[in-house]
């Protein structure tokens, strides 16, 4: 929780740090790049997520709890693609996590898809569309 503004506040470096908050399996380094009153919203459900997160707080707890759970560990975040949008403030991201289940030593692919608004450095709106038979497909029975 560092008190200096961040390099880059734009949609893109707050995608760089979202990244790497995923990466690191961090909820309070993911949870501070959201607005206090921002929502993340998941519109392909899947078991083990709400329909969404609403405020800074849900999305720290939430994210807590899922990681802390999760025998999965990510270990790249591969970009297919980025895409600006007429709104300065949103971007499209098509994106893919790979990593390691920690319990089978198998590896997962999940591909996803973020649309993502971030005003005044912060995350204020997220819809993310990840893959949840990537997912769940990817965890011991």
């Amino acid at each position: 929780m560092s008190s200096s503004p961040p390099a880059d506040p734009g949609p893109r470096g707050v995608l760089a740090r979202y990244r790497r908050a995923i990466l690191d399996k961090s909820a309070d380094d993911l949870a501070e790049l959201y607005a206090v009153d921002a929502v993340h919203e998941f519109p392909f459900r899947f078991p083990g997520l709400p329909a969404l997160y609403q405020g800074r707080e849900e999305v720290r707890a939430g994210y807590r709890a899922l990681w802390g759970a999760s025998p999965a560990r990510p270990e790249a975040v591969h970009e297919v693609a980025v895409h600006e949008s007429t709104d300065p403030e949103v971007i499209t991201v098509e994106q893919t996590v790979t990593g390691t289940v920690t319990t089978t030593g198998a590896p997962f692919e999940v591909p996803g898809l973020l649309v993502m608004r971030v005003r005044d450095g912060l995350l204020v709106h997220v819809r993310d569309y990840m893959d949840g038979l990537a997912v769940t497909g990817a965890l011991p029975r």
